[in-house]
């Protein structure tokens, strides 16, 4: 029996239950549809996870206090700090490789200005900070080290403060208070977006660190510091050569810091991102599966339905290998329908999920070929034990079938 023959008739007899081709298909479509969106959805996370953490900087060795690697009573990241500005300066002096460092303070306090205020993040930092996360002041100038040393009451502002305390008004050159402290406007960073935690990057003030530490914090030690390696080939020396000094400067007392490099950092968020994508995808895959099952399920109905049509066949001259293609056949077309459907509506669940969650999605070309070709092989798969009990029919007993 002819290939086109064979298909206009699988065609035919699919037509003639149109509801229950299309219920049978609706698991390779979910499934196939499921795996697209899926897969454009963590393609999307995966984008801008790398995004974010690009906006980091580059090459960028952080130094924060506490340490998860040593005995005895200690803290993780965050714990009390004993990070100190004779650290930084040495960091500075005597480790070579290293374009910028940034002392860094945090804080969060409410700003005012012009009867106006907002709570907002409060940096103290370096006149390294821009050059170090690859943060341009889009008007103004940063502030100098000369500031630094008076602990000038200068600030640099982001875009988000900007747009809430000056929503009509250049801001420049004007003076925000910051808990009751004034300090002018010298800078305005450029739009910087969300960073990985979510957190608005745009929502900071940024002022020189010896005025955070003197006149807002009244802290003696550091949040952190920020390093920036001059290669990424350099970057895991940096960090060793980082350890290996604070640890030094430490006297044989346990290391009280944790030394991470961007490299790690984007590892590691590359890897929450994976875990999340073959979770979803692994449930998607399980969509197949129970979309195979209702074919096969489906098609062992279809074949006892036409049992006698099977045994007319047969006694006619048909041999069982027709009679396997012909049911193989019906289940493909049935499969590969269903995995056009699916890439149908997956495509169109992506777009719905970045038009309304606001989710980014990137559509992969290459896994909407593979998901039409995993449906034609799964229509393979269910459909030929279906298509082989029908081929091993006897015409007679087929024919008294009723």
């Amino acid at each position: 029996m002819r290939i086109s023959s064979t298909v206009k008739v699988s065609f035919r007899a699919l037509r003639r239950n149109k509801l229950r081709s299309l219920l049978t298909a609706l698991g390779i479509i979910i499934g196939v549809g499921a795996v697209i969106a899926m897969v454009s959805i963590g393609n999307g996370a995966k984008s801008q996870v790398e995004a974010q953490v690009a906006s980091l900087g580059q090459n960028v060795v952080i130094v924060f206090p506490g340490n998860f690697t040593t005995g005895g009573m200690r803290g993780g990241w965050g714990s009390a700090s004993t990070l100190t500005v004779e650290d930084g300066e040495a960091i500075t002096r005597e480790v070579s490789n290293v374009e910028g460092v940034s002392l860094e303070m945090r804080d969060r306090a409410q700003v005012l200005a012009g009867g106006l205020n907002w709570n907002t993040q409060i940096l103290g930092e370096s006149p390294d900070f821009p050059f170090i996360r690859s943060w341009s002041v889009a008007a103004g100038a940063m502030f100098t080290d000369q500031d630094v040393r008076s602990l000038a009451k200068v600030a640099i502002v982001g875009k988000t403060v900007t747009d809430q305390l000056f929503p009509s008004e250049d801001p420049l050159g004007k003076s925000i208070q910051i808990r009751n402290i004034p300090f002018k406007i010298v800078g305005i960073l450029a739009a910087k977006g969300f960073n990985l935690m979510g957190q608005d990057q745009d929502d900071v003030v940024v002022i020189p660190y010896s005025s955070h530490m003197r006149r807002i914090s009244r802290r003696i030690n550091l949040s952190s510091i920020l390093v920036q390696a001059s290669s990424v080939e350099t970057i895991d020396k940096v960090q060793q050569d980082i350890t290996d000094l604070l640890t030094q400067r430490r006297k044989g007392r346990e290391p009280d810091f944790t030394v991470r490099n961007q490299v790690e950092i984007a590892q590691a968020a590359a890897d929450a991102s994976k875990t999340m994508r073959v979770l979803l995808l692994a449930i998607a895959c399980v969509s197949l599966l129970v979309g195979g099952i209702g074919i096969m399920n489906i098609m062992l109905v279809s074949v006892t339905e036409r049992t006698r049509e099977i045994g007319i066949r047969l006694a006619v001259g048909a041999h069982g290998r027709d009679v396997l293609l012909q049911f193989l056949t019906e289940a493909v077309i049935l499969s590969s329908l269903g995995g056009v459907l699916g890439i149908t509506f997956g495509v169109t669940l992506s777009w719905l999920v970045n038009q309304y969650l606001k989710w980014p999605v990137e559509i992969s070309v290459a896994w909407s070929i593979v998901s039409f070709l995993v449906s034609g092989l799964v229509g393979v798969a269910f459909g030929f034990f279906p298509a082989w009990k029908a081929a091993q029919l006897d015409p007679i007993d087929a024919l008294r079938y009723e």
